[in-house]
């Protein structure tokens, strides 16, 4: 029987295009959802020549991922929310390879007018001319550098990364201009510009925020298909925090029952690898990622199935989602509460600050001065 969300979920949400039975190996989810602009329904139907049987009888390949250029006409993107604690960033791709079922960013997709779930995770957006965008952006006369974060909604350093360097252009163009920024990701790609980005972290330029979700292999193998293994995240940690850059976990979303257990084994471990940061924000189900995640559930946690949902809307006002500025990245009642003493606590037993690494700004300058001030530094040899 295929899944059927529960009545707390989205109606318009509810019927599926297709749900497979099994799982896709390597992927977070074998489920096309339509997405919520779609105006068509499609559903299999029996025209009593067998059809049906035939389709079910057949070999399908699993999905490959399909890269879609892209011509992008900007880059930076303003945050408006409160409860951020940057102003502007950047993210080079659209869908990420890594297919984590819990991904907020899933439902993007849908202004692509692509599936959340398979799509999302197998046909990803580059922007190929990202760099050029922001030499644009940075040029301005009008310009001034504010906290920039990179891969706040999909992995800047996903698989297609070692192929297209869109990241490592930006990377370098930051560099050269000596605009501060951040990266959040849970890819060991990050390591290929540690060139860049040591230098940066000597000037107080750079910090990196790598996301441990989980200890257990078995599990992230689910949850996070084609991101880094546990132990190579925290390995990550440890080669960003020897070569001196600032580097903060991020136990993010905390699932009830799931990976919640695992908060205080988590930080001690990214602590032990370096780690001097940490934060930590509930799972949210934005949109179609809600009857995505309940999907995902019934498929590989089916007898914990119930009690995350109930624990989940315990912590969001009795809906399986809370958008609402101020309390969406931290849920509220009881056991938010607790989460978030548990949090400190361990944060503090562990030695790990709550709070982001301050970032210097004031070095800043734009494309064109850099070069003439390093052409004017030449002349004088």
């Amino acid at each position: 029987m295929p899944f059927k969300p529960s009545t707390n979920a989205k109606p318009a949400l509810a019927q599926p295009l297709y749900v497979q039975a099994d799982a896709l190996k390597g992927r977070g989810s074998a489920w096309a959802i339509k997405h919520r602009f779609s105006k068509d329904l499609r559903e299999q139907y029996d025209d009593g020549w067998g059809s049906l049987e035939q389709e079910a009888s057949e070999e399908h390949l699993p999905p490959a991922t399909q890269i879609i250029e892209e011509q992008a006409k900007s880059i930076l993107s303003t945050n408006q929310s409160p409860d951020i604690g940057f102003d502007i960033s950047i993210n080079p791709y659209r869908g990420c390879e890594h297919g984590c079922i819990y991904c907020f960013a899933r439902p993007t997709h849908s202004y692509l007018n692509m599936s959340p779930g398979l799509d999302f995770e197998t046909r990803i957006i580059a922007k190929m001319n990202a760099p050029e965008r922001l030499r644009e952006a940075l040029s301005k006369p009008g310009y001034k550098p504010r906290m920039l974060c990179m891969g706040t909604a999909t992995d800047v350093y996903q698989p297609v990364e070692r192929e297209l360097q869109i990241t490592r252009r930006i990377v370098e163009l930051l560099a050269e201009c000596e605009h501060a920024f951040s990266v959040v990701t849970k890819s060991s790609g990050i390591e290929r510009d540690l060139d860049l980005i040591a230098p940066m972290a000597a000037r107080n330029q750079m910090a990196v925020y790598v996301s441990v979700t989980t200890l257990d292999p078995h599990l992230a193998r689910t949850l996070e298909p084609r991101a880094a293994a546990p132990h190579r995240r925290l390995r990550t940690i440890k080669t960003l925090a020897e070569a001196g850059v600032p580097v903060g976990v991020s136990v993010s979303p905390l699932i009830p029952f799931l990976n919640e257990p695992e908060l205080e084994r988590i930080l001690e471990a990214a602590a032990e690898a370096g780690a001097s940061m940490a934060f930590s924000i509930p799972l949210r189900l934005p949109w179609e990622v809600d009857p995505l995640f309940q999907d995902w559930l019934q498929q590989h946690q089916p007898d914990k199935a119930a009690r995350v949902m109930a624990r989940l809307r315990e912590m969001r006002g009795g809906r399986d989602n809370d958008p609402n500025f101020g309390t969406r990245m931290t849920g509220e009642g009881i056991w938010a509460q607790l989460l978030r003493q548990r949090l400190n606590k361990a944060a503090a037993r562990f030695g790990l600050m709550r709070e982001r690494a301050p970032l210097d700004l004031s070095r800043f300058r734009p494309p064109g001065a850099a070069v003439a001030a390093d052409a004017a530094q030449g002349e004088l040899f």
